[in-house]
């Protein structure tokens, strides 16, 4: 993926545009880099639960306890990318950070069941609010592949 075609994602879902069938693991990720690299204007971390919202209701999705936007996922993701943006050049571009965070084990849709049991992670406690692991804390910095 280029650095434009990840200008277009993030664009796509911030301005609720994006085809939900182009919203995947990948893509995911591509917007949270996008965002966290060149949009000081957002601050994931805070912004990314409305937005996700948003996005969510105007693909026709609803938010609940049991589908839709899920805050454990996403706070879990925002820590785990910039744990491995932590281990880049600062200057990286944007399309090499998403290929280093695919190469890593972030790139495999199942890399939160090493952190939390599946139970935990799909209970709606998880979906509604902040969860800690189970299994094994989430690190600090994740070294690129």
């Amino acid at each position: 993926m280029t650095d434009d075609e990840m200008k277009a994602l993030a664009d796509g879902f911030c301005a609720c545009t994006l085809p939900k069938a182009r919203w995947t693991h990948q893509a995911h990720f591509s917007t949270a880099l996008w965002l966290i690299l060149k949009r000081p204007d957002i601050q994931p971390e805070r912004d990314m639960p409305g937005l996700i919202r948003r996005y969510n209701e105007s693909a026709g999705g609803v938010n609940s306890g049991s589908s839709g936007y899920h805050e454990t996922i996403t706070q879990a993701s925002l820590h785990m990318t910039r744990a491995l943006l932590a281990g880049l050049p600062a200057d990286i571009a944007p399309a090499d950070a998403l290929a280093a965070l695919m190469a890593s084990p972030l790139g495999d849709k199942d890399w939160l069941l090493t952190y939390w049991s599946r139970d935990r992670l799909m209970s709606a406690p998880a979906r509604l609010g902040w969860v800690e692991p189970d299994l094994q804390s989430l690190p600090a910095r994740l070294v690129p592949a």
